[in-house]
Parts: structure tokens; sequence; C-alpha cells
């Protein structure tokens, strides 16, 4: 019996595919993901604001792209085969990514070294609003912009330009010196969130991969998270787990995932203040502790515990990379715009167990410079003059405070302590004198 195919409504779909959760920078992101797949040395990002007139241009020096090869990547969910190690997965990526932050995306490509043959083809939502059908629009060789032919000038690659940024400005009409701060603030941003998600490329850690990115001709400079250049930074001994995981289609993967469990210093052992506040991270120190999932060298996950564990003021110094392979997508349930990833069950038990000396040492690292100074017994809480706020009670309070066997507790750790055991009635009481004694430690 013959099958009817049903096209979606473009204009409908497409609506619907910009509000998949990119925010700006992820969606940067996710556009060098291309560029590192087309074998990019540099990648360049540059904003224009010109008000209703402003663009964001993604450049790169790949190897560019046929014109049937264009027209292919520009489809949403376009036929590709990936290498083990590639870091598309969908061929949604450029796509959604970049209709999520602009109303015309036009995509122009390189491919020949000797000649500065340029194709281009633009997804406009206009012209879908207008026609409700899946048509990409071609860029004649007269029409193709400065903005975009110029990168092409000299070498092969791929520009990638965003114009009428609906989602970026977040103005109808974005003139005036509060859009453009807004843009430039943005643009930080960016900076920020590339120089850590690409932070093994940037370094030249993945083989084969060195990568060099532009913020409107600022170098991105790579984060690490493990402040492996620090000399009191300790790195535990590297655990290798294996995974035997069934697919969809019922075939057996098997892979290995790698766990580099580390303990970064004490705020008074960073060789400088400036590399300790550097190492907060971009979400700050509580929130930066745990797990950072890497794939294919990609970093996907900063921080957090994914389940294991709950974050702790006392281990805020563990960190923990682990690395997967694509295959193992399905497995680690990474989603389409590769902001969000899962423990693969059958291994949550093996990880808690691998980081268990790493979050002993990092209680330990925590509380020793405070039991030096005649604080706290090793291995209990001290703030340390660090940036989270946390202060240990004095002694007006200490019968208030001790745990068992004498131990001193943070005014965060009694709090959660008294919670942990408060019926639903007495919780409020337990908050008005939690904030009772912070304005008393305040004054």
């Amino acid at each position: 019996m013959a099958g009817i195919e049903v096209i979606p409504s473009a204009k409908r779909l497409i609506k619907s595919l910009r509000d998949m959760g990119y925010d700006f920078a992820q969606a940067v992101a996710d556009v060098v993901d291309n560029s590192i797949e087309a074998g990019a040395t540099t990648v360049a990002i540059d904003v224009e604001f010109e008000a209703d007139d402003s663009w964001i241009r993604i450049a790169d020096n790949g190897t560019g792209m046929r014109p049937e090869e264009l027209r292919e990547a520009l489809r949403y969910g376009a036929e590709r085969q990936y290498r083990e190690d590639d870091l598309g997965k969908f061929g949604l990526g450029l796509k959604t990514a970049s209709m999520s932050q602009c109303q015309k995306l036009c995509v122009a490509s390189r491919w020949n070294k000797e000649r500065a043959d340029i194709s281009a083809y633009c997804w406009d939502l206009n012209h879908i609003e207008r026609t409700n059908k899946w048509e990409i629009l071609p860029v004649d060789r007269d029409g193709v912009a400065p903005a975009i032919r110029l990168p092409l000038k000299e070498t092969t690659g791929t520009v990638v330009l965003w114009q009428r940024l609906d989602r970026i400005l977040g103005y109808r009409h974005p003139y005036g010196e509060a859009a453009r701060k807004r843009l430039f603030q943005m643009c930080r941003d960016v900076e920020e969130h590339l120089g850590m998600v690409f932070h093994r490329f940037l370094a030249g850690e993945v083989r084969g991969r060195k990568l060099k990115i532009l913020v409107n001709g600022n170098t991105v400079r790579p984060w690490d998270p493990f402040c492996r250049d620090e000399p009191k930074t300790k790195q535990l001994s590297p655990i290798r787990l294996k995974l035997d995981y069934e697919l969809d289609s019922g075939d057996i993967v098997t892979e290995a995932i790698n766990i580099e469990p580390y303990v970064l210093p004490h705020q008074d052992n960073f060789s400088s203040q400036d590399a300790f506040r550097m190492a907060s991270g971009p979400a700050n120190w509580n929130q930066q502790q745990g797990l950072y999932i890497y794939r294919a060298g990609r970093m996907i996950q900063s921080g957090g515990w994914s389940g294991l564990r709950t974050a702790d003021e006392h281990t805020k110094l563990a960190r923990v990379a682990i690395h997967f392979l694509p295959a193992l997508d399905e497995a680690f349930k990474i989603n389409v715009a590769k902001m969000r990833v899962q423990l693969p069950g059958q291994l949550k038990d093996a990880i808690r167990d691998a980081v268990g000396p790493m979050i002993k040492l990092a209680r330990e690292t925590y509380g020793r410079k405070a039991a030096k100074r005649g604080g706290n017994v090793p291995g209990t809480p001290d703030d340390g003059g660090t940036t989270s706020g946390t202060k240990t009670l004095g002694s007006a309070r200490t019968s208030a405070t001790r745990g068992r066997a004498g131990e001193l507790l943070t005014l965060d750790e009694w709090a959660r302590r008294a919670m942990a055991v408060a019926d639903p009635k007495e919780r409020a009481a337990v908050q008005t004198v939690v904030a009772k004694l912070r304005l008393a430690d305040a004054v």
C-alpha cells in the first residue's frame, strides 16, 4: 500500500524550531562546531551595529562547500556521513541555531583555492511567511554583499551571516545606545562562553584541530576549568570505564569513557589573586564545581553533579572531566542543541565511586588553611576569604553551631541541617533565624 507524504507547514514548523532553547552564546558555539568539522584553523565572529541593519558574521577558513553541498547543508535534517569524532549529529544545528537568533540567514562558501567562486543562499522568514514553502533563496554573484564576500577573498571557507536580529537585540526598532550596549555586552559573554566550551581546541589539546577564535578582532583565550597550570592543583589518577549500550537500532556499542578528577588549590595557594578569580568561572565557584562533560573534545556540560550529589561549599574545589565519543550520544541522551546531557544510569554508581577520593581530598583542601590559622579542625568548613559569601560563625554562637564530635559548622551548613530535620511549619522559623544571623554577621 502506497504511503502518502505529508509535508509540514514551513512557516509554522520553522517558527517552532526557533524556540529550541538556544541563547546567543550557545547559538554561536553551534555554528563554530561546523567550522571545526570543515577543518578551519581560524573562526572570526564580527558584529556590526547599524540599528535595523545590524548583522553578525561567523567566518572560517575551512575547506568550504561546493554549491550542491551548500544547498544540502542548508536543508533541515541534512543528510551526510559523520566521522567518529565529528561534532555534528542531527543535520539541524546550523539552521536551528542561526534562526533562533535572526530572521534572515545567509550562508556563502568558497571551495576552490584557485578562484574566488562564491556560492550563497539564504533562509528568509519573510519569504517563508509569504509562500509557506521550504525554499532557500539563491544570491547571485552581484548580490553578494561585502560582509560575505570580503572574508572569502583570499581563502576557502564559509561565511554565516545573521541579519534582522530580532532575538538578539530585543527591540522592534533597535536604535540608540541601549541597544548598542546590549549587543556588545552579549559579545563579551560570547567570548567567555567560547573560551570555555572550546578550550581544548584553543589550547591545541585536540589532535589535528588547533583552533583560533576571534570576536571583533579579540583573540579568545581558553579557560581551563581544572587550572592545570597552577602548581598546587592536584590531579588524581585517571579512570577508564567501558560502557556496553544497545542503540535503538538494536546494535550494541562498546565504548570507553575517560574520567579525570582534579582538586583545585585553596585560595591562599593560587599563584595570584587574578588566577583565583579566573578559576571561579562564568557561574562562580559553587556552581562551577562538579562534572565537565566533553563530547569529542567539545564541552557539553560545565559543572553540576548530574544527580550524583548536591553542590556543597566544602567541595567547590572539586572538578571532574568526563570524555566520550559521539558513538555514545544515545546513551548520554544528548539533545540537538548540544546543551543537555545525562549520565547513563549504568554508569552512575561507577562514577560516584570514582570521584569519592576526590571529594574527600577537596574537603581536606578546603579546610586545611583554617586549621593552620587555628580555626576549624582539618576537613571542616572555612571560607578562607573566598567570594562565596559563607562565613564561619563566631564564638558567641558556637553552642548553636557545633555538630557531631564538636565540629564547627558554617551558617550555610547549619541551615541545611536544620532545614533537613524541620517539618514544613518549622522551616519558616529556621529561615527567619538564618536571615537574622546573616544580618548580625554583616554588622
